[in-house]
C-alpha cells in the first residue's frame, strides 16, 4: 500500500521522533536502574549508544550493513522492544504500551509503502 505524500511524509516524521524517544527512554532507563552515580552515567551514557550503534549499522537508511528487510525489522523490534520493556521498568505502563503500539503501527506502514514503492519502481 503506497501512502498518499502528506502521510508518507508524517509517517517519516513519527518514525524520527520514536527513534529518538526511544534512545531517550533508555538513557532515562540507564541513570534510574543502578545507585551508584558512575554506574548510573555508564547505564545511560552505554544503553541509547549501543541501540544507536546496532540502528546506524543495520536499521538506518543509510545503514553501514545492508542487510534483508527482515533484519531490518528485527533490529527495529529490539530498539522499540528495549524502549518498550524500559518504561515498564520505569514504572510507566501506560506510556509502554502507547509507545510500543505507535512504534509497531508506524513500523508497519512504513514497510508497506516502502515494498509498495519498490514494487512501482520509485
Amino acid at each position: 500500500m503506497k501512502l498518499p505524500t502528506a502521510l508518507h511524509l508524517f509517517n517519516e516524521g513519527l518514525a524520527f521522533l520514536l527513534e529518538v524517544a526511544a534512545l531517550a527512554v533508555l538513557a532515562w532507563w540507564g541513570w534510574e536502574s543502578a545507585e551508584n552515580t558512575a554506574l548510573r552515567l555508564l547505564l545511560a551514557v552505554a544503553a541509547p549508544a549501543l541501540a544507536a550503534t546496532v540502528w546506524g549499522l543495520f536499521a538506518a537508511p543509510k545503514a553501514r550493513i545492508k542487510v534483508p528487510l527482515a533484519g531490518v525489522l528485527a533490529v527495529k523490534a529490539l530498539v522499540f522492544g528495549a524502549a518498550t520493556l524500559a518504561l515498564f521498568a520505569l514504572d510507566q505502563p501506560g506510556w509502554a504500551v502507547a509507545f510500543g503500539l505507535v512504534a509497531l503501527a508506524n513500523t508497519a506502514l512504513a514497510t508497506a509503502d516502502r515494498q509498495a514503492a519498490m514494487r512501482q519502481g520509485a
